[in-house]
């Protein structure tokens, strides 16, 4: 077997989270009488955290509206983050089957640590060895302490594991650790953008991951 451990990001890689972050910025960006965002650019905005998700969704000329829009954001959002948000198909399947395999599993994400604790939960309730969010403190991907927080938990060498993500944050993350990459092209970023990133290996659906990692 070539990993004992792989290491899954959140948002567009097994969780589809796009539309409850879309109206939650939304709603805060219409409390403050601001634009709302399309879908598509909340998609692009994701992956580095909630306060560069606002930082990007507030209009670039009014910076002093960052605070009060992400202060909305977060009183509202931990209420809201998931009314829309369901598992990607066959994403609960391939992990149990990877776990089978004898793999560990975790998820490290930038997302605030308290919803993907509830997530995990409450969409993959058993499935992960391990779970980290964002904290304060800890540096957000693409700094690897996170995952070289789990590798440690979890008694693995950068070598022994993968990072599965779909972003160029996750790529960049993988690399920072010394861990493979493998990019998946159902989340928030295309194909062409990851490979444009330097996406390694690439892959179109979740079943994909089990030939790859139960060797």
């Amino acid at each position: 077997m070539r990993y004992q451990l792989a290491i899954f990001d959140l948002d567009g890689t097994i969780l589809d989270t796009l539309q409850d972050l879309h109206l939650c910025v939304n709603y805060a960006l219409q409390k403050n009488h601001l634009p709302e965002r399309t879908l598509s650019e909340i998609r692009q905005f994701v992956g580095n955290g909630i306060r560069k998700l606002i930082e990007r969704s507030v209009p670039a000329d009014l910076p002093e509206k960052i605070d009060p829009v992400y202060e909305d954001f977060t009183s509202y959002y931990p209420q809201h983050y998931a009314d829309h948000t369901m598992p990607y198909a066959q994403i609960p399947e391939v992990i149990q089957t990877i776990r089978n395999a004898g793999l560990l599993t975790a998820v490290v994400s930038n997302k605030a640590d308290y919803a993907i604790q509830s997530l995990c939960e409450t969409y993959f309730p058993g499935l992960f060895d391990s779970v980290a969010g964002e904290k304060t403190g800890i540096p957000r991907k693409p700094a690897p302490d996170s995952v070289l927080s789990v590798l440690t938990a979890l008694q693995c060498s950068p070598d022994q594991a993968v990072y599965i993500g779909d972003s160029e944050i996750d790529i960049q993350t993988a690399k920072n650790a010394g861990l493979s990459c493998i990019s998946v092209t159902w989340g928030f970023r295309s194909e062409a953008f990851l490979k444009e990133h330097h996406a390694g290996i690439l892959i179109s659906t979740p079943a994909e991951l089990i030939p790859l990692l139960c060797k």
